[in-house]
């Protein structure tokens, strides 16, 4: 890049950080210390704030910057991601976002442990919120490394790593000082910019093609080297039978796993009523399904206009398509219309990476506080107390964060959310649905839940193509793999559900009807919730 693209962008950068950190400056000065300011921004979010709040955390890196590079280098198979986080969200709408919001207060565990035993219950999601949560910040993380080194025209490990040292900071920034109610801010403020961001280069695409989407998948095709099979299944999924059940797995933990992604349950406990919360679900999908819509456009329009072969020698796993295709779409490399748009969409997709990974960190370091801190050291610990962790757990979070970040640098952001997708689905939302809908449930069912879901998901992990084995593995040198398959959805989603059931049925205690009606209806009509 030359040094005028590195100007602008980095003016712009600037521009976004001292908003933000302005914003958060604001809120500290006005906050009071109780924990509900902290986690839920005293739950006085209006519902289309709350969308847009929900929208910004949803639409990740991994969206804007790894969904449009998978498209843009396997074609139709890019797409399952797509497809995958849209429908997710008619599993929140129609299962999770009311009954959460009546039955919760602040995290998870709240949810579970309303008719549980507490102190094990509250352990076990902690354990699982917090994993879940690191997991999706190392692909922010590893976005913002990818972005920079773009940017800068610098690929060495040291540029990257400062840039995830700083993302690291900031975020503990965000958190700290502000709470709910300034991530909330941040991350309307970022969803706006996004939003608008693709809105600019989707009509530049199809400005280029004049209006005929035809052209522009043809064109896209030809450009790929691989024909008309770019626009059909199988181009990444379809080379074996391990690869179509990856396809199978990753289309479950995409669909399964958003209802289970802890920062956004909490994002309903931000409004003052379950009403509030579906309407904040629906705003949120119409948001969604739109940029979701045009992130397909920006896919395919960077295969048809950059090239795929481009877009790997830029980077690899493809985080890099849409920066290049602005860069393109505004003349190339020479022109100031080129260096103007690519700037703009590098700060808004940095802008994407800070406002994501604040809400993320919040949520894990409440259920560290709020959860474990409160199980495990002081039970009756004051909410002053309390917050004071929370503020703490963000700090050791975002090191932990860091350190996976630059470890795992060089894989595709959204196939990185894609694990975490897998763990939430295989460790969250068993426990949820069961303590919502079965009446029998018991403790031991909702610890075994958790854990029956988390600790396989983790451990075939750690045992597939993306740890080692592989070229594009963590440790290219080395071969302990014995899971075939890069996600392992379809094996620990199960898991967690079998789990959940075979602790309840052999445990001796006696499910509590009394707690169990209280929740159903609490849930059901909002009557006594917080």
């Amino acid at each position: 890049m030359t040094g005028r693209h590195e100007t602008l962008a980095l003016m712009l950068f600037g521009a976004f950080v001292a908003v933000t950190l302005g914003i958060t400056t604001w809120v500290s000065r006005r906050r009071h210390g109780s924990a509900e300011e902290f986690y839920a921004g005293g739950r006085l979010f209006s519902p289309i704030e709350n969308g847009f709040a929900i929208a910004g955390d949803y639409m990740s890196a991994a969206s804007f910057l790894g969904v449009t590079g998978l498209i843009a280098l396997f074609g139709y198979d890019g797409l399952l991601y797509v497809v995958g986080f849209l429908v997710a969200w008619l599993v929140v709408l129609f299962l999770v976002a009311e009954l959460v919001r009546n039955c919760g207060r602040f995290t998870l565990a709240d949810v579970i442990a309303a008719r549980m035993t507490e102190r094990p219950v509250r352990i076990a999601a902690g354990t699982s919120s917090v994993t879940v949560s690191v997991l999706y910040l190392v692909a922010q993380m590893v976005g913002a490394g990818s972005l920079v080194a773009l940017l800068l025209g610098r690929t060495s490990q040291a540029a990257q790593a400062w840039t995830v040292i700083g993302v690291g900071a900031l975020m503990v920034i965000y958190v700290s000082l502000g709470g709910m109610r300034a991530t909330t801010w941040i991350q309307i403020v970022k969803a706006v910019l996004l939003l608008g961001g693709t809105v600019t280069l989707t009509v530049l695409v199809l400005l280029r093609f004049h209006g005929d989407v035809d052209q522009l998948l043809l064109t896209a095709a030809e450009r790929s080297g691989h024909g008309k099979a770019f626009l059909a299944p199988g181009l990444r999924y379809g080379g074996s039978w391990s690869a179509r059940l990856d396809f199978i797995s990753l289309g479950l933990a995409l669909v399964l796993g958003t209802a289970g992604l802890p920062h956004i349950l909490s994002r309903f406990y931000t409004v003052p009523t379950a009403k509030a919360a579906r309407r904040s679900a629906v705003w949120s999908i119409g948001l969604i399904g739109g940029f979701y819509l045009m992130a397909i456009v920006l896919g395919f329009g960077a295969a048809a206009v950059v090239g795929p072969d481009a877009v790997r020698a830029s980077n690899e796993s493809g985080n890099t398509a849409v920066p290049l295709l602005a860069l393109d779409l505004g003349g190339g490399a020479g022109s100031t219309a080129g260096a103007v748009l690519f700037a703009v969409v590098a700060a808004v997709a940095f802008a994407t990476i800070l406002a994501v990974v604040a809400g993320i960190t919040l949520a894990s370091s409440a259920s560290v506080a709020h959860d474990l801190y409160t199980s495990l050291c002081r039970p009756r610990a004051g909410q002053r107390s309390e917050v004071a962790v929370a503020r703490t757990a963000a700090v050791g979070i975002g090191v932990v964060a860091i350190a996976l970040g630059l470890l795992a640098r060089d894989l595709n952001v959204a196939f990185l959310v894609g694990l975490a997708f897998a763990v939430a689905a295989s460790a969250n939302l068993p426990v949820l649905l069961y303590s919502l809908f079965w009446r029998g449930f018991t403790t031991r069912g909702a610890v075994w839940a958790v854990y029956g879901g988390l600790v396989p998901a983790l451990v075939l992990v750690v045992l597939s193509p993306v740890v080692s084995g592989s070229p594009g593995a963590l440790f290219p040198d080395v071969d302990f793999q014995y899971f075939p398959l890069e996600n392992p959805g379809i094996v620990s989603i199960p898991l967690g559900f079998l789990a959940g059931w075979l602790g309840t049925v052999t445990s001796d205690e006696v499910p509590d009807e009394a707690r169990h009606a209280e929740t159903e209806v609490r849930s059901l009509t909002g009557a006594g919730a917080v």
